[in-house]
């Protein structure tokens, strides 16, 4: 248990005591986050929410748009793959898209 000085210097224990937990929905996160703005083409915001459709009747599991573009930075980060050269949002396009296995226009 962590201990504080008291003004007369002596120690003395911390009282930890338990928080209930507000309304509203949980904390999800286990790390810490901050929200940003990214501007998307309407396009990809409609595909984004065909690919969170169609996961429910497959798992029971919805999925919303920013857990499927967090998923998909991780696992762009944990290829390793190097796009340090890369010159354009194409060319990465172009590159990832090739990394998953698809060619692109």
């Amino acid at each position: 248990m962590a201990k504080k000085r008291a003004r007369s210097g002596r120690v003395r224990p911390t009282i930890i005591r338990m928080v209930r937990p507000g309304p509203g929905r949980p904390p999800v996160h286990n790390e810490t986050w901050s929200k940003v703005s990214v501007v998307l083409f309407d396009r990809q915001i409609l595909l984004l929410d065909r690919l969170a459709t169609a996961v429910r009747p497959k798992n029971g599991k919805q999925l919303n748009r920013a857990e499927i573009i967090r998923a998909l930075i991780d696992g762009l980060i944990d290829s390793g793959m190097d796009i340090s050269g890369t010159a354009s949002e194409k060319e990465l396009r172009t590159r990832v898209a090739h990394r998953l296995g698809a060619s692109y226009r």
